[in-house]
């Protein structure tokens, strides 16, 4: 069960986020309620790229779980923009997250975040894209950055 979890990076960021608030509790610092209403807007437009992402990866027919092997290459929507959108929401999301929290010392956790998500999924699934995919995904990877 446990095992399961790890392999989902949603668990993740549900840890990073907690931590994340953990530190703001820790941590206080003023907030302009602005900047909470930006948290807001972050937090919803996470949400829309991550279905937006979903829903490309859905009609090209191809799997949205890390470890799967991949049965085609997205390379248009939101993937025209970024190699890991899901990925890139997560991280919009965490953000907003805590602003909206009013936990800004927690956005430490967002650049922590992206860090463990490249080293603990994204290189794997960039090296299962590459030996799947060849020459496609590298004339991709050369034109779309892995973020933004």
């Amino acid at each position: 069960m446990i095992a399961r979890l790890a392999a989902l990076p949603q668990a993740w960021l549900v840890l990073f986020a907690l931590a994340g608030a953990a530190l703001g509790w820790l941590i206080p610092l003023d907030l302009p309620v602005a900047l909470r209403g930006l948290g807001l807007f972050l937090v919803g437009a996470a949400l829309v790229l991550m279905v937006w992402a979903a829903l490309t990866m859905w009609r090209a027919r191809t799997t949205v779980m890390p470890g799967q092997r991949p049965e085609a290459l997205v390379t248009d929507g939101p993937f025209r923009l970024s190699r890991n959108p899901i990925y890139l929401a997560d991280l919009i999301l965490l953000a907003g997250l805590m602003l909206a929290l009013a936990a800004p010392a927690g956005l430490v956790m967002v650049p922590a975040f992206a860090l463990f998500l490249q080293r603990r999924f994204i290189l794997r699934e960039e090296a299962v894209i590459a030996a799947t995919f060849g020459s496609a995904y590298e004339r991709y990877r050369m034109t779309v950055r892995r973020w933004i």
